[in-house]
């Protein structure tokens, strides 16, 4: 047994099944999960020594690869000063204002501390702002854990919500409407069932929650003019796509506005942070302006708020870095796309802008009725075959891959060079194929 075994056979006495994350636990993929132990660049390290190319990327923030120098110089500097004040600090002003610069059509921002509360009080700020109760949102999108978002809405488009979590009184989700992701119908369809009722329309601007699904041509154009013609409100949860697409997000990716925006652990160079952004008008409306009450003794931290300022500033100095990380994103599906091909393996490879996805499934993945059709069992095989050549990736199926600015011509190769063995296993999977480590 290694460490990585014995420190899940201890953390399952005393952790809710050994993690502090449900993803964590390798129950999708049928395995005991890696502890890790640090991470460098573009590697992650186990605590049995083992070394991998990481496409984690802690779920999206390492957007300059792990253990920046940049960074971790600028968090050494404000631990030094202290780690928290419950108090205002001058990074969170500066932090608010490099953002009101970057991202298009937002005034003001509220720090929070996780991607989840960003989402929860965006909805409350719509909510009290609109004077309506319900919120449309988007079957396989994932907006955190907070009670009216935990919603599975079944086969029906325009149903109501019924809780996807115990604990969550279904009273608390009636008002939560659920659509299909590139389905304006269904989305006219609810708004019309339900005229003057809802309060906004929440969605990820790249479903990532899902594998990654791109928005299809005009679908978010037509969430905003959707949202026009019915008096509610468009916020778009960017806590992955958020200066991932580039330094203006989604909005300015797409050239779409939202009324609200959400972000996460992003804006903290990988640590625990969040915040929610809009007009003056309608943040002015949370407390202590206005009667929305929002509040968080950590909400700015000091130290996060260094780390954060830190990598949004080199992103804004260092545009190229789009480009780089865009263009090996692009560099893996195509290969993946090959290679799958050769063999004979049915593989559709979803890939916008830094982050892509392979499902083992025929044909295009555009909704998430598509990716449901995934093969899980293949993709657990994908999963495990990879992680023993070296390369780690989401250990669930409906996640992302992430490529950083610290992956290079050598990951690409050893990345695809690992696809190749693995796909080769599943067109052949009565032959021997060598699996030969990468590092």
């Amino acid at each position: 047994m290694g460490v990585s075994e014995t420190l899940f056979a201890a953390a399952q006495r005393v952790l809710p099944g050994g993690v502090n994350s449900p993803v964590r636990a390798y129950r999708a993929v049928k395995m005991a999960p890696r502890f890790i132990a640090r991470a460098d660049g573009a590697y992650v390290y186990d605590e049995d020594g083992r070394r991998y190319i990481d496409y984690v990327c802690s779920w999206g923030p390492m957007i300059l690869g792990h253990n920046h120098p940049v960074i971790r110089g600028a968090v050494d500097r404000a631990v030094r000063d202290g780690l928290s004040f419950g108090a205002p600090t001058r990074r969170e002003v500066e932090m608010a204002q490099l953002m009101v610069d970057l991202v298009p059509n937002i005034e003001m921002v509220r720090m929070v501390n996780s991607g989840t509360e960003a989402v929860m009080s965006a909805v409350r700020l719509a909510r009290g702002a609109t004077g309506r109760d319900k919120i449309i949102k988007f079957e396989g999108c994932y907006h955190g854990h907070s009670d009216c978002l935990l919603v599975n809405a079944g086969s029906s488009a325009l149903a109501g919500g019924r809780p996807s979590s115990a604990g969550v009184p279904e009273d608390i989700v009636r008002h939560t409407l659920t659509a299909q992701f590139n389905d304006l119908g269904s989305v006219e369809a609810l708004l019309s069932q339900y005229p003057g009722e809802v309060a906004c329309v929440l969605v990820e601007p790249v479903a990532a929650n899902m594998g990654v699904v791109a928005p299809a041509a005009g679908f978010l154009q037509g969430l905003r003019d959707l949202c026009d013609k019915y008096g509610a409100l468009l916020i778009f949860d960017e806590v992955i796509t958020g200066f991932r697409l580039g330094v203006g997000g989604a909005q300015e990716y797409y050239g779409v506005r939202a009324d609200l925006v959400t972000f996460g652990k992003i804006i903290g160079g990988g640590m625990p942070v969040g915040a929610y952004a809009g007009s003056r008008e309608l943040m002015e409306q949370v407390a202590p302006c206005g009667p929305i009450y929002q509040a968080g003794t950590l909400s700015g931290n000091p130290v996060a708020m260094a780390a954060g300022l830190s990598q949004l500033r080199y992103l804004k100095d260092h545009p190229e870095v789009y480009a780089q990380i865009d263009g090996y994103a692009a560099r893996l599906a195509r290969g993946m796309r090959e290679i799958a091909a050769k063999a004979g393996v049915a593989v559709a490879v979803n890939q916008e802008a830094s982050l892509l996805s392979p499902f083992f499934v025929e044909g295009e993945v555009e909704s998430f009725a598509a990716a449901k059709g995934s093969d899980l069992d293949r993709y657990a095989g994908y999963f495990a075959g990879m992680l023993e050549r070296g390369v780690a990736l989401a250990p669930a199926q409906f996640e992302a891959m992430f490529v950083s600015a610290a992956h290079g011509e050598e990951e690409m190769e050893r990345t695809l060079e690992a696809f190749g063995e693995v796909v080769h296993t599943f067109s052949f999977e009565k032959e021997k194929v060598p699996k030969r480590k990468l590092s």
